[in-house]
């Protein structure tokens, strides 16, 4: 009787200690392989030419579900995804390869312009993104056992991005994103942790979402050809758009290329430019100026002949590429 006794106490203990892992409340983020082929694909691309930085801007971010509007409008009652909006804004600026314009909160720094009576921003963006959450919701389960409870939080969200090229206006890319997000606490004959509503998987799985497209933005981005512009000639130089915040350097080279003439398509009644024409060579001897908007460079002639548009000021017909060093 004593070992029959000793031997449920033991199989208990046994069983309390096996199930006394989940004394706590865990959250965890589902992992996204895409956020390590990032890095990869900033490493590929770090020091090429091609590597100069694009003007980026977030148009807008909407939350498109009913569900959790509340985490989605802001006090101006702007039915925005500002924490959207946010995530992707950092992800890209950390990785070091665009110029990120603000325009979510324009007016703002419109209105601080014009209290210290200074110009007005004039500062238009290579490609311009806008997005939506079109899908966001919440779970819960639980798994209840002889001497344990374990209760699971789920958070997901689908969010859908496309990108325009603010010169032609077109669509270059589009794509969806999907993210979840869990926590779980768990009770051991009601020891244990309790789970209450846990705020911070909204943020995880929206994270998670924007991190799933995150490096086919970039790489999107990334793919068409940097261009600049001359915008005069001045004691002996040309002085081009563009300045160290795009990574332009004392030394690059520049092909400079006479646009394509424009017909139009009649298949899409659209206008297309015809590939350019490499009419000369530049190299860039200094930079200056202090914000994106401010900064310019001076480069030298090293082949062709730009007479006709230096004595015109006319640059309007052409436009700087990246050469070969």
């Amino acid at each position: 009787m004593f070992l029959k006794s000793l031997y449920t106490i033991t199989t208990i203990a046994i069983l309390f200690s096996g199930c006394a892992t989940m004394q706590k409340t865990e959250t965890h983020k589902v992992p996204i392989k895409n956020e390590i082929q990032i890095s990869e694909t900033l490493k590929v691309k770090k020091d090429i030419p091609s590597g100069l930085k694009r003007k980026v801007a977030i148009g807008r971010f909407t939350n498109e579900t009913r569900y959790g509007q509340s985490f989605f409008i802001d006090k101006n009652n702007d039915k925005i995804g500002k924490q959207a909006m946010d995530i992707l804004s950092a992800k890209l600026f950390q990785s070091g390869r665009f110029i990120m314009l603000e325009r979510a909160d324009l007016s703002k720094i419109e209105k601080e312009l014009k209290m210290g009576n200074h110009a007005k921003l004039d500062n238009s963006a290579d490609y311009l993104i806008l997005g939506s959450i079109t899908e966001f919701g919440r779970k819960e389960t639980s798994d209840v056992g002889v001497f344990s409870r374990v209760k699971k939080q789920e958070a997901f969200a689908k969010v859908h991005i496309r990108i325009v090229d603010v010169s032609t206006g077109l669509i270059i890319y589009s794509e969806e994103g999907k993210g979840t997000s869990f926590s779980e606490a768990g009770t051991v004959m009601g020891v244990g942790g309790k789970a209450g509503y846990n705020g911070q998987l909204n943020d995880k799985a929206i994270d998670a979402a924007i991190s799933d497209l995150t490096s086919n933005i970039i790489e999107n981005m990334l793919d068409k050809p940097w261009k600049g512009y001359i915008l005069g000639y001045e004691d002996g130089s040309l002085i081009t758009s563009g300045g160290k915040s795009q990574n332009i350097k004392v030394g690059d080279i520049f092909d400079v290329y006479k646009k394509g003439k424009k017909v139009k398509n009649p298949q899409t009644n659209m206008m297309i430019s015809l590939p350019g024409k490499k009419i000369a060579t530049i190299k860039i001897e200094a930079t200056m100026g202090d914000t994106p908007d401010t900064e310019v460079s001076l480069a030298t002639i090293i082949t062709g002949d730009l007479t006709e548009y230096i004595k015109s000021k006319d640059y309007s017909k052409i436009y700087i590429q990246v050469g070969a060093k």
